[in-house]
């Protein structure tokens, strides 16, 4: 093990930055927090476009994939089937992707939206802000942002289960960048620091949430030490986890994620409003797809709003962040399965799970303000982290669904966790099916260190600045990455499909019977 990290140039050197910053953070956290917020600040004002625009072309470039002739190209050989089934599948994409960043902003989007619209020409806690905040919330979590995973574990999963080679970021972008090992280690490297503070943003979210949701059931106010306690238990969590493997710890966990939300969905669904929350998704749905060219690609360069920059402009940074995890994690669990049915996968079942939970959720926050006088956009605006409780507090047995919803909380959490720990670990070990524990646990303690870090010193303001400057060099990876996979499929021999042999064996028999004739 010793020799494996001595001569180990990623993860050496992207463990020292990490740990620097954990290190800086702890030292001077008033320091480190003004510094991050100038970075958020030049981040979004100088590069928002850069990320808007590359989404917008990931999302085109895949739907184009999806309905062309390499649709038909499986992640692995011919005749290879999938792994997993398709609701284990299915979990564990929701699970290591946004489970838990969708818990904690299912209802505090719609509602600050609600409160603080995205036009200034909307009356706030308006009927028309309630339209709008639901339809600009589905676009958040519509197909977007998994567009952007999918590009990562397309890229990935085909050379790693196609053409048989490492599962490395460095390594999908080879057709681009070459073999030189300067390069592949520096893209590599950039990879793992990216995915770190993705995760590390994610975190620090859920255990924000964590602790309103338990001050919301037991009185205990909001702390950084209650913060530090819930970081410490989620990291024992996620390591027990994190030894048991892929076919154990995360599948059994993702599937108790999956199922638990569900459960949760359908009693908000028909304790709720139910049909408000009908009539609500499908306005949104229309309003989402009428208004998505528009939200994809919309700036203020004309009147300096800052709109766009909190909100959509994070969204897409923290998602490319989060990005190389998502995407080598797609890919592992993916194996076996067609380019087609990978895209329609990716990006529809998770963004559809997403739209109907903003719905019910969010649907009946709103219900509640519009009709009961709730003032529950007021309380969300005051502590984002509440805004899953104070809507529970209009619902029966609510502090059962505060319990099942911190427990769902913590689960996904320790499913993001300990996913990100198996794949940077091996992203680290040269691309390592198995890695070792050791490396596990290291990036299992500086994720953790970082959000703890994070939280000390900025809140929430720091750890969506953590994101967003990480996945600012990301972005072009991830751009390069589409270039790469266009050049391999272009050189790849295309499946012979059953329609055409069928064809083929037709002709053969018309063939032998004029030969016979």
């Amino acid at each position: 093990m010793g020799d494996k990290i001595r001569g180990n140039t990623v993860f050496i050197v992207s463990a020292a930055i990490l740990l620097l910053l954990v290190i800086l953070g702890a030292a001077m956290p008033a320091k480190f927090g003004e510094i991050a917020g100038n970075l958020y600040r030049y981040t979004t004002q100088n590069f928002g476009w850069f990320y808007l625009l590359s989404v917008f072309i990931m999302i085109v470039f895949l739907i184009g994939l999806a309905i062309s002739k390499y649709g038909a190209i499986r992640l692995g050989g011919d005749g290879e089937r999938p792994q997993f089934s398709f609701f284990s599948w299915i979990g564990m994409l929701f699970s290591a992707g946004f489970g838990a960043g969708l818990v904690f902003w299912g209802v505090a989007e719609p509602m600050s939206h609600f409160f603080s619209t995205p036009f200034a020409g909307v009356e706030a806690q308006s009927v028309q802000a309630a339209r709008v905040a639901m339809g600009y919330s589905f676009f958040h979590w519509g197909i977007s942002q998994w567009s952007v995973f999918a590009i990562a574990g397309l890229a990935i999963g085909f050379l790693q289960y196609r053409k048989k080679k490492e599962g490395l970021v460095s390594t999908a972008l080879e057709p681009i960048t070459g073999k030189k090992p300067g390069v592949k280690k520096t893209i590599d490297s950039l990879a793992v620091i990216a995915t770190v503070m993705g995760i590390a943003t994610s975190l620090g979210m859920g255990v924000l949430q964590m602790n309103g949701g338990i001050n919301a059931v037991f009185g205990t106010g909001n702390s950084i030490g209650i913060q530090m306690a819930i970081i410490l238990v989620m990291f024992a969590a996620y390591m027990i986890s994190s030894s048991t493997g892929l076919e154990k710890g995360i599948k059994y966990l993702s599937n108790l994620n999956l199922g638990l939300a569900l459960g949760l969905l359908v009693f908000v669904f028909f304790a709720g409003p139910t049909v408000f929350i009908l009539e609500t998704f499908t306005l949104a749905l229309g309003d989402y797809l009428t208004h998505f060219i528009e939200y994809s690609l919309r700036m203020q360069p004309y009147h300096n709003g800052k709109w766009v920059q909190e909100w959509t402009i994070f969204y897409w940074a923290w998602v490319i962040a989060w990005s190389p995890f998502v995407g080598a994690f797609v890919a592992r669990v993916s194996k076996g399965r067609t380019i087609r049915e990978f895209i329609i996968g990716v990006m529809v079942i998770p963004p559809l799970i997403a739209c109907i939970w903003v719905a019910a959720f969010g649907g009946t926050a709103l219900w509640h303000d519009l009709n009961a006088g709730a003032n529950i956009a007021e309380a969300v605006n005051a502590d984002l982290t509440s805004a899953l409780f104070q809507t529970y507090e209009f619902l029966p047995l609510k502090t059962l669904l505060s319990v099942l919803s911190i427990l769902l909380i913590f689960t996904f959490l320790v499913t993001s966790a300990d996913s990100a720990t198996f794949i940077l670990a091996s992203m680290t070990m040269n691309g390592s099916p198995n890695p070792p524990l050791f490396a596990k646990m290291v990036w299992g303690a500086l994720m953790s260190a970082i959000a703890a870090v994070l939280l000390y010193a900025g809140g929430l303001e720091a750890l969506q600045t953590a994101s967003l400057v990480a996945a600012l060099p990301f972005t072009v990876i991830l751009l390069l990455m589409m270039f790469a996979i266009g050049k391999l499929l272009r050189k790849e021999p295309l499946p012979i499909r059953k329609a055409d042999l069928r064809r083929f064996r037709r002709l053969e028999e018309a063939a032998k019977k004029q030969k016979t004739s």
